[in-house]
């Protein structure tokens, strides 16, 4: 199945990595430049602690 997730934040990121983990083909987009070249260059964007 092909998936588009809009918003790259805890929820995006979280639910287009399921997404793909499950075999679906993901595009993950955000308005926001600098947090998509982090996800490009492979740098998570989110964090919590423990």
């Amino acid at each position: 199945m092909k998936i588009a997730v809009i918003g790259t934040g805890y929820v995006g990121l979280v639910s287009g990595t399921c997404f793909a983990e499950t075999g679906n083909d993901v595009i993950c987009v955000d308005i926001d430049q600098e947090k998509v070249d982090k996800l490009a260059a492979g740098q998570i964007t989110i964090y919590e602690p423990g």
